[in-house]
């Protein structure tokens, strides 16, 4: 089956969606299922700066006093599922060359992983998503041909008409939105499976 996903690399819930669905794809896969993830792009902010700034200073302009203790809400909602989310070191940045860079490893086979690997440089590590030396480390590792011609396309999105993520888009019409459960995810495979 295929499983279409929208997300941004700069967004923490659609960090700990995608971080569920690949455990329950995991073990979907693990019972012998066969799921192809085809992921769709989305820019929390499409008009940040390549540059990036720290992401700490952006949630005080737009959080306000708040920001800390949101922060440490969500950071302690990821831990729950194992995610080191580091808001002190994320850097905030344009996000569509990460976006370019899943379209060609998600050609290539390595979308899953790739996509895996952003989230880990943008939310744990720190890194800058839309440094070119980032990316190629990131293709590296994932084992994708940075070069190859291929590029994010941003229409599928908008036809859609998404304006938040996560959302997963299963084949047989199944919508989940958020960062649902990853038993959720999982009942869904079955589900979709069940119909055919």
């Amino acid at each position: 089956m295929k499983v279409r996903i929208v997300l941004d690399v700069a967004c923490a819930w659609s960090f700990l969606g995608f971080t569920h669905y690949l455990r329950a794809a995991e073990r979907f896969r693990a019972e012998g299922g066969v799921v192809e993830t085809e992921f769709l792009p989305f820019q929390v902010a499409p008009d940040a700066s390549a540059d990036g700034e720290p992401l700490r200073e952006v949630h005080r302009r737009v959080f306000g006093p708040s920001a800390e203790e949101r922060t440490a809400e969500f950071a302690a909602i990821a831990a729950r599922s194992g995610l080191d989310v580091r808001f002190d070191r994320a850097v905030f940045a344009n996000t569509r060359p990460a976006h370019d860079l899943i379209a060609r490893a998600t050609a290539q086979g390595a979308g899953e992983r790739a996509v895996a690997l952003l989230f880990d440089a943008y939310f744990t590590e720190g890194r800058n998503v839309a440094a070119p030396a980032v990316l190629r480390d990131v293709a590296a590792r994932s084992g994708v041909d940075a070069a190859a011609d291929v590029v994010a396309d941003f229409r599928a999105t908008a036809e859609l008409g998404v304006r938040s993520v996560p959302l997963f888009l299963f084949e047989d019409g199944t919508t989940i939105s958020g960062a649902q459960s990853p038993d959720a995810f999982l009942t869904a495979f079955r589900g979709v499976l069940v119909g055919r």
